[in-house]
């Protein structure tokens, strides 16, 4: 079974791509988890038109990262009790690839009082494309990740938790 993390963010200090980084760091170390990822400042996507971007060689690429995986992390950025843009816009050029498969959530916030945001997007996921969301995510608020980068043991302790029931869900879902 292999796993996808995708770093949602754009900013070059983003603090979702350190919970990605936790996570692909424990992950490796375990040995046990096929994995690739993703970083979105590496992929020039375009903004989805709903015709020639599903054709651009980048929307091509991420749609094959999808297709290639059994189970996807994505590592998002909370912005006005939502998602980023940018993750909306994979959505749209590649969540077709995501039908039946399992994803889960990394999300860093500036505030404590979105941690319910991330809903639009896994309900969004679970109607149109059927794709079996992993009901753990992993919320940080601005207070949760210092500017010096170091994750905190708690944090550390809830992604790696995370880490492991996704695994345990993606496996059961990928060999039903």
């Amino acid at each position: 079974m292999k796993s996808l993390i995708i770093s949602c963010s754009l900013h070059t200090e983003s603090k979702s791509r350190r919970l990605a980084s936790a996570l692909e760091s424990l992950w490796r170390t375990d040995g046990d988890v096929e994995l690739a990822t993703l970083d979105l400042r590496e992929l020039a996507l375009p903004p989805c038109d709903g015709g020639a971007a599903y054709e651009d060689p980048a929307a091509r690429e991420l749609q094959e990262a999808f297709a290639k995986a059994d189970a996807v992390v994505f590592a998002v950025p909370i912005y006005n009790y939502d998602v980023n843009a940018a993750a909306k816009n994979v959505i749209e050029l590649a969540g077709r690839q995501l039908t039946g498969k399992v994803a889960g959530f990394l999300c860093a916030a500036g505030g404590d009082h979105s941690y319910m945001s991330i809903m639009a997007v896994a309900n969004s996921l679970m109607l149109d494309f059927r794709t079996v969301i992993v009901p753990r995510f992993v919320y940080a608020g601005g207070d949760d990740i210092p500017e010096s980068g170091e994750l905190s043991s708690e944090l550390r302790d809830r992604v790696a938790q995370f880490g492991a029931e996704f695994q345990r869900l993606a496996r059961a879902v990928h060999s039903a």
